[in-house]
């Protein structure tokens, strides 16, 4: 008698359906037992795996697809110490408010629960809780479609983060029937839908905004999340009002607007009398809104998305909860009813700090001294940037990345990314390879020589993806800066002593990319735009002075003050 043959399917094929299905056709990761032939044949069906060295970079590249496309990036490890290298994106994107999936595979669930000493054995599932909005582990192969929805669903919806999805290699290798597996699966149906406002909220803003003689915009990267640039825009033209940019905010509006305070910061934040947070957060970035430079009384008007976000660290006169988009488009019918313009005088004020503090700064980015500083090497970037308004920026140092913000202009939404709201570094080569690969642009990518040192090695990776980078070290040595003294009796460098001497274009040479080592703001300028023409992966390394640089950049209040040492302060003379 013959017997029917069943067209039998694994865990492994039917997660890449599921993410198919779902319109994910890219991953990042680093392979390995149990998840090696996850990624091969998700490639077999389409999904383009990008191939990294390493878990925190593939996370961070996941991490800036999710903030350019407003969808979940996703990315996989391997279990237990690649499941921990993981973490900390999964965290930083979930704080940023960027929409992330991490897949891990992970141990036999009865060997990791009763404790016998499994390979990697980890409680991985409980153990990312923390680290994101929310975890999902998935049991059975007939879950998977489910799974896979829900952590669409949870990192897109309300405030955008990270999701982790937990698959074990036993459930990866089970078996079934190849249609059943299929009627499983299912496309999720307006993963992030709108959240409309009270119109109660957006007339009591409207009368708060209608009531200021010195209105201010603080403009977040949740504006730029939401994609909500047109109408921001929108916003600006109706009303005039002066606007802070925070740093991947910058080219919602461009940053040659003359609405722009960023070069007049300190004079609009003590002044304002009434401020919208249009998609920031009174966090550890803006002083938590109470303290130097704010002025006291001022009131604020906070749109965001997530409810207990109002009156996180001050109270809040006219909060709109709600998403962006929606938001925006009431309160800009609003003002149609009740105009809202910023004067003459508010404005004017501001207009001759800037013009003031603008010509202080041009001095410093337009010299030629060499050894080169922060100010007029990124002076130089700044004067190619102007020519090619597409590229994509990514930054990350300590005064690299204080400075860059603060010289080098974006003119389009969602073109810069840097550490966010977290401020860590080791971020930049991911989000650049992500970048690249999400957008299909170009990209540069600056990073400070402590910073490089993360995430270095990831230029292999942009090299073998044949990926237009073109990554850019500030060397000067060490640690914010290179001219730190050991002050002990061992004869080591300082701990925040690196080489000055180092050339890492070489590092570039070494995995077939073009490289460039220059000294000059000349030299600079011209290996740039060769650079940038040329659309291959590149390295310039950046020699700068081993003196230039701040301690801990624009956060050294931050650090602790030894009392007593070589390092307390010196009593002053009498």
């Amino acid at each position: 008698m013959a017997t029917e043959t069943t067209n039998l399917t694994d865990g492994m094929h039917v997660l890449a359906d599921a993410l198919l299905l779902n319109g994910i056709d890219k991953m990042y990761g680093v392979v390995g037992i149990p998840v090696t032939d996850v990624a091969r044949i998700g490639q077999g069906k389409g999904i383009r795996f990008i191939a990294m060295r390493h878990e925190a970079d593939a996370g961070n590249a996941a991490a800036a697809e999710g903030f350019l496309t407003g969808k979940p990036g996703v990315y996989l490890t391997v279990s237990a110490p690649g499941y921990l290298n993981g973490l900390p994106p999964l965290k930083e994107a979930t704080v940023n408010g960027f929409p992330v999936i991490m897949i891990s595979g992970s141990s036999t669930r009865d060997i990791v629960d009763m404790g016998s000493g499994d390979y990697e054995g980890m409680d991985q599932y409980n153990y990312a809780k923390p680290f994101c909005k929310a975890a999902y582990r998935i049991d059975d192969i007939k879950d998977i479609g489910l799974g896979v929805a829900r952590a669409i669903r949870t990192a897109c919806s309300g405030r955008p983060g990270g999701v982790y999805l937990d698959v074990p290699g036993e459930m990866m290798g089970m078996a079934m029937d190849a249609a059943e597996a299929e009627a499983t699966l299912f496309k999720v149906v307006d993963p992030c839908p709108a959240m409309v406002p009270s119109q109660e909220s957006i007339d009591r803003a409207v009368e708060l905004l209608a009531s200021a003689k010195h209105p201010l915009v603080v403009l977040g990267k949740g504006a730029a999340i939401a994609q909500a640039e047109n109408e921001v825009q929108e916003f600006f033209e109706k009303t005039s009002i002066p606007y802070q940019p925070m740093s991947m905010a910058k080219g919602l509006m461009p940053d040659t607007s003359p609405l722009s305070t960023a070069s007049c910061r300190g004079l609009a934040l003590r002044s304002a009398d009434v401020v919208l947070l249009m998609g920031a957060r009174l966090n550890w970035m803006l002083s938590f809104g109470r303290e130097k430079p704010w002025n006291p009384d001022a009131k604020f008007i906070q749109i965001d998305i997530d409810p207990t976000e109002i009156d996180n660290a001050r109270p809040i006169a006219a909060p709109i909860v709600g998403d962006m988009k929606s938001a925006l488009r009431l309160l800009n019918a609003a003002l149609d009813k009740t105009p809202v313009k910023a004067s003459d005088e508010w404005l004017s004020m501001l207009n001759e700090a800037k013009e003031k503090n603008n010509a202080k700064f041009a001095a410093r980015t337009s010299a030629d001294t060499v050894p080169m500083d922060h100010f007029n090497a990124l002076g130089r970037i700044n004067k190619v940037m102007e020519k090619h308004p597409d590229l994509y920026l990514v930054n990350e140092g300590a005064n690299t990345l204080d400075d860059c913000r603060n010289i080098v202009n974006i003119y389009k939404p969602r073109h810069r990314l840097d550490c966010g709201t977290w401020g860590v570094m080791g971020v930049g080569t991911g989000y650049a390879i992500g970048t690249a690969v999400t957008t299909g642009g170009q990209v540069v990518s600056i990073h400070g020589d402590s910073a490089f040192g993360f995430d270095g090695m990831e230029v292999e990776t942009a090299c073998r993806f044949n990926l237009p980078i073109v990554f850019m070290v500030f060397n000067n040595g060490g640690i914010y800066k290179g001219d730190f003294q050991n002050i002990g009796t061992d004869g080591d460098p300082s701990p925040l002593t690196l080489m000055a001497s180092a050339h890492y274009e070489k590092m570039i040479e070494a995995f077939g990319g073009v490289g460039y080592y220059v000294e000059t703001p000349d030299e600079l300028e011209k290996a740039l735009e060769e650079a940038i023409a040329s659309k291959k992966t590149c390295l310039i390394d950046v020699q700068i002075d081993i003196h230039a640089g701040e301690e801990s950049g624009h956060i050294g209040n931050l650090n602790p003050v030894p009392v007593v040492g070589p390092l307390a302060p010196k009593p002053k003379e009498a």
